[in-house]
């Protein structure tokens, strides 16, 4: 079973940038599309973008599109978020988790990584 260990969260301040990175243990990795997640205090947990196994990305949420970035490097079975611009309410856990493909059912959730965005 694929395990995702999520990490690269932190404190910026507003317009800065974080980069997530969402490292796998298993060599099937690449066989797996990749999902970002993120989930704020009271609200529910909304996909940010998906990577296919061959590195196509879809379903960027209309609030981040243009200033977040999904990639991923099998050699190293990791996958990668590039976050510009962070505003405030890009504050969330941000989980990584897998599927068969993007837009099937996700699983082998992370542990989740904090992106805190204020002044």
């Amino acid at each position: 079973q694929l395990r995702l260990v999520a990490s690269g969260g932190g404190l910026v301040q507003p317009g800065g940038s974080l980069r997530l990175s969402c490292s796998a243990s298993a060599s099937t990795f690449d066989y797996h599309a990749i999902g970002w997640f993120r989930q704020a205090p009271g609200k529910e947990r909304e996909e940010v973008p998906c990577i296919t196994n061959t590195g196509g990305s879809t379903n960027y949420a209309d609030s981040v599109k243009g200033r977040f970035t999904i990639s991923r490097d099998n050699a190293k079975n990791t996958v990668y978020l590039q976050m510009n611009s962070l505003k405030p309410e890009d504050t969330a856990v941000y989980y990584c988790a897998a599927a068969v493909g993007c837009g099937y059912a996700f699983g082998s959730w992370g542990q989740g990584t904090q992106v805190t965005v204020s002044s």
